[in-house]
């Protein structure tokens, strides 16, 4: 056995696939998959490539893999103010200011803020300074909308209808933790469940509905909110790849009232 077959077993299982249905979907032969899997036969990069794409494997977990049968990276990774990622953050900036008046940002795979429109920033500060809420978060500095949400001191206490959409909210957490099959994402997602311990009015066997509108009450006032989530659909990066765009949109004609003024 090596790294690589080991890799591969691991990421078809965790995919829930048979070793027929990878064969089915990388268009290669059941055989070919078995022998790749005992270290029979030795991958090509790009048998790598075509079979990371038929398990729909994440980019960075991509490069893992290539990693293990000997190849180098094939994906880059750059930071998103570098000079390689220019054209994507005008993107996502446009894409934000559509969006106005009402909130929209930028969330890296941790679920970092790593943009935001003026919407955005207004709500955040309906119950005072930003800053002293990601203090009583005690946020490390990455701004994480999913610690802000969960942690008793943060958007949490505002949320009027908390036990009806924490179940789904903490649900999408679990599958985008769970399905990039990223072991430092899983550890985060983990550290952030760890707030939900101890509330008896959380079900997270409920049946999902097709629309669950976030309500808040901050200091008066009162908003309802839905959101969707947008990514890049040919992302080769990365850091593109990784980056999800969640935009608010409202849920009553109230609300859309109060962002309109």
């Amino acid at each position: 056995m090596t790294p690589f077959t080991d890799s591969l077993r691991e990421w078809r299982k965790h995919r829930k696939m048979s070793q027929l249905d990878l064969a089915l979907s990388a268009d290669v032969s059941q055989r070919h998959v078995s022998w790749l899997e005992t270290g029979r036969s030795a991958p090509s990069r790009e048998m790598v490539v075509r079979l990371s794409d038929a398990m729909d494997v994440p980019l960075r977990e991509r490069n893992s893999l290539l990693n293990a049968a000997g190849f180098t990276d094939v994906y880059s990774e750059f930071k998103l103010d570098e000079p390689e990622m220019t054209s994507v953050k005008n993107i996502l900036t446009e894409m934000l200011k559509h969006h106005e008046p009402y909130p929209a940002f930028v969330l890296d795979r941790h679920w970092n803020i790593k943009l935001m429109n003026q919407a955005a920033t207004a709500l955040f500060e309906l119950g005072g300074p930003a800053k002293h809420a990601w203090q009583a978060v005690n946020d490390d500095g990455n701004h994480n909308i999913a610690l802000l949400t969960l942690h008793p001191k943060g958007l949490r206490q505002f949320i009027s209808n908390w036990h009806e959409i924490v179940g789904p909210f903490v649900r999408r957490l679990k599958c985008e933790a769970f399905e990039s099959g990223d072991p430092e994402l899983m550890t985060r997602y983990k550290e952030l469940a760890r707030y939900m311990d101890n509330d008896p009015g959380i079900n997270l066997s409920e049946p999902l509905l097709p629309m669950m509108p976030i309500n808040y009450d901050i200091g008066g006032v009162r908003l309802s909110l839905c959101s969707v989530i947008s990514t890049f659909g040919t992302a080769q990066d990365i850091t593109t790849d990784e980056l999800r765009v969640e935009t608010f949109y409202p849920a009553d004609k109230a609300t859309a009232n109060y962002f309109r003024k």
